[in-house]
């Protein structure tokens, strides 16, 4: 049996931005992001997949940053909450949940955001259900979602009759 090799050499865009680094094949995206990297936005909470608060896009696709090792992520591209914002301009979820006081302590905000983007990014005006439904891996201590699922139908209309005008 072969020895895993003590780093592995990935490429990756991140945020716009291509990246080439050596990496323990052990080591997982989420801990790249916050520990390697300094992108502290995508959160640390269960470690095992459950709640939520890593949530980061794959191809634009959600996916808990938590579950997924390093070395996967070559020739892919990221997206996490720090890439959401043009400059000084929030992007309308971030516009949303701070309307609609979607954030409480904050901690599961950029998971659900994230999770709430990838849902807009495929289905631009979800009914409440589908919002719900996207949302239920993102587990929040702090409120009945109400505000949550207030916040992403906002944007969604923001985004709308941006589109529109």
């Amino acid at each position: 049996m072969n020895p895993l090799p003590q780093h592995v050499t990935i490429e990756f865009t991140l945020n716009g931005k291509k990246y080439r680094l050596q990496v323990k094949p052990n080591l997982t995206l989420q801990d790249l992001l916050r520990d390697v990297l300094g992108l502290t936005g995508t959160k640390k909470g269960c470690e095992h997949g459950v709640c939520g608060s890593c949530t980061i896009l794959l191809n634009g696709k959600a996916v808990n940053s938590c579950l997924v090792l390093a070395p996967i992520i070559h020739g892919q591209t990221i997206t996490t909450i720090e890439g959401l914002a043009q400059g000084q301009n929030l992007h309308p979820l971030q516009k949303a949940f701070i309307l609609k006081g979607a954030i409480q302590c904050g901690y599961c905000t950029p998971g659900m955001i994230m999770s709430a983007k990838a849902l807009l990014d495929e289905n631009p005006l979800p009914d409440e259900t589908c919002i719900r439904k996207s949302l239920r891996g993102n587990l929040c201590r702090c409120t009945g979602y109400v505000k949550i699922v207030e916040a992403v139908q906002t944007a969604a209309e923001l985004n709308a009759s941006a589109s529109q005008g």
